[in-house]
């Protein structure tokens, strides 16, 4: 089974959390900026323009923000290196596979945080299980990231990571 690379590489990456993801003026965030609406510091080449400054300037939210490594798998494994910048008619597609390839990403990070307790061999087997159906050995496309059942899955996660509760209070008993 491949392991999935699940650090963030933005320099692979068409900016599409910079595009697809709203946020409202906050702690977090300077401004208001709508979902699909191009970020204000977001510049021409697809670079953020207050990067170095974001703290100071009020971006907090975009330090916190991790997608795992989906922002890359989307642009050069599911668009073929594609992007909106180029085409701005797959900015709702690429966005829309983000949201769903992102939050597989994090539940193959949950999984993968699970794997480091004592887990035995019926949890081993779970665990594997979910990630198999989490990592499709034909890769994802487009359509497959559509119907993929997203909520449903994460929901077998949640209720398989909280069966692991036990090993949580055996790990905090022996600290």
């Amino acid at each position: 089974m491949k392991r999935e690379n699940l650090e963030a590489d933005c320099s692979n990456c068409a900016a599409l959390c910079c595009v697809v993801f709203a946020f409202d003026q906050s702690e977090s965030f300077a401004i208001d900026k709508a979902a699909g609406e191009v970020c204000p510091n977001l510049d021409d080449c697809g670079q953020c323009t207050v990067f170095a400054d974001r703290t100071t300037l009020g971006f907090k939210g975009c330090i916190a923000y991790d997608c795992y490594g989906a922002g890359q798998r989307v642009t050069q494994e599911v668009f073929q290196g594609r992007s909106w910048r180029q085409d701005p008619r797959l900015m709702v597609p690429m966005g829309a596979a983000l949201s769903v390839l992102r939050r597989i990403h994090e539940q193959l990070m949950l999984l993968r945080t699970a794997a480091d307790l004592p887990l035995d061999a019926a949890e081993h087997s779970q665990a594997k299980d979910l990630t198999r159906t989490l990592t499709p050995q034909t890769g994802w496309t487009e359509a497959s990231l559509q119907v993929f059942p997203i909520d449903a899955v994460a929901k077998e996660v949640t209720h398989f990571l909280r069966s692991l509760r036990r090993h949580i209070k055996l790990s905090n008993e022996h600290t």
